[in-house]
């Protein structure tokens, strides 16, 4: 995941192996795998605050599957377990990337300020390993380069 967000110079912070293995572990995971049963993508969900909100996480594709809607596939596919797995829960995405904010859209998620999405000290220490994490740092964890959107189950 790192090299990839370092090639495309967007703001994705580490995930070691273990935390990748944990989330699958976990049923909290979606792993993309071709029909010759080589890895294409990934992504998971975590809960926050009691679980009154999730975010949907990490999300990948190997560079040699990217351009072939699979991204758009997992992103459906994590948010829909997010709805399963936790149906009263708000769910987040904070991205850098315009290809995620037009998927996030068609699932209903709305731009929001940092304020709108968990305050909880354990999701923004998350963000330390980012490229960004100075700016986020600079602004008091009220503004960075990343985009917060979110889906409100009581207004969809």
């Amino acid at each position: 995941m790192e090299s990839s967000a370092i090639a495309r110079g967007s703001g994705i912070s580490k995930r070691s192996a273990a935390s990748v293995i944990e989330k699958i572990d976990a049923g909290k995971a979606i792993v993309a795998i071709t029909q010759n049963g080589e890895w294409a993508g990934f992504s998971y969900i975590e809960t926050w605050d009691d679980e009154k909100f999730v975010s949907n996480s990490g999300l990948i594709v190997s560079p040699k599957h990217r351009n072939n809607g699979i991204a758009s596939q997992i992103k459906t596919q994590i948010f829909e377990l997010s709805r399963s797995k936790y149906p009263a829960a708000k769910i987040f995405s904070i991205t850098s990337g315009l290809a995620i904010m037009k998927m996030n859209t068609k699932l209903g998620f709305v731009p929001v300020t940092y304020t709108e999405v968990t305050r909880e000290t354990r999701f923004w220490d998350s963000c330390k390993s980012c490229v960004n994490y100075d700016v986020l740092q600079s602004k008091n964890r009220c503004n960075c380069l990343c985009t917060a959107m979110l889906f409100d189950p009581q207004l969809n």
